[in-house]
Order: C-alpha cells, then structure tokens, then sequence
C-alpha cells in the first residue's frame, strides 16, 4: 500500500503506529494517498522509499516521501495450544489484570481482539506468567481488520 511520510522518517525498515490524522489534514489534497490508506492503531512498515517528494505543512522541513507500506508483523503470546506455524487464529488477549514485564505482549499495541492473524512464527514456549497461563511467544501477520 502507498502512503506519505515525513521526509527524515522515510526510511527502508523503519516502523510506525499511525495514530489518525492531524486537523490539517482534513481539506488536504494528498489526504486520499496519505491516511486514506492506513488504519488507526495499527504498526506498519516501510518497504521501499520512492523518489517523489510532496510538500506537506505539518512535517518537518515541509515535505514528504511517497513510500510502500505493509503491516507489521507483531510478537505476542497466546495460548500454546493455539501456537502452529501457519494456522489462522482470533486474536484475543487473556483475561489477566497483573502488572508484569511481558503485558506487552499479551496486549500488543497494533493487535486487537478478534483480529484474523496467521502465526508466522512460534518463538517458543513463555514459562514466566504470574497468573499460569500456557503460553508461547509467536509472531502474528494481520490479515484482516
């Protein structure tokens, strides 16, 4: 998907949480390539920078990069029974109220509950839960909302 981004964020690899647009760019003309495209509270990243340049009164130095974006994939835990490389699960967080270290990962920012991921990746088996849950650690592609 193509997008706009601030010229000194334009980079190959760089990740970025789109947190809905700014006031100005509402009656902006490029609004339908820039935020059009992306969905609040999601992380995506940038796969390739394009030369094209646009001005643009919100980003610093006043212009942006055309870039192509996908969505990034995202670490989380879920229930090791639910854990196969490849399969299509609902995301849903545990129900879980502790403070820890790892409630990043149980609550992931960019992931929300019910959204239709494929496990990519299964980084192992999580042994340190307060409340005892059987989690693996995976990493999640999005595919759909």
């Amino acid at each position: 998907m193509i997008t706009l981004i601030g010229e000194k964020l334009a980079k190959k690899g760089l990740t970025f949480i789109y947190h809905g647009p700014a006031k100005a760019c509402e009656d902006c003309r490029y609004k339908s390539v820039c935020i059009d495209p992306l969905e609040t509270g999601r992380i995506y990243k940038i796969k390739e920078v394009k030369e094209t340049e646009h001005t643009c009164p919100i980003h610093e130095n006043g212009k942006v990069k055309v870039v192509e974006v996908e969505k990034a994939n995202i670490e989380a835990l879920i229930d090791a029974k639910m854990a196969f490389e490849g399969s299509v699960i609902l995301f849903e967080a545990p129900e879980c109220d502790e403070e820890c270290n790892m409630r990043s990962l149980c609550f992931p920012e960019g992931l929300k509950s019910s959204n239709k991921c494929k496990i990519k990746k299964n980084l192992g088996r999580f042994d340190k839960c307060k409340k005892g849950y059987k989690l693996n650690k995976v990493l999640l592609e999005i595919i759909s909302r």
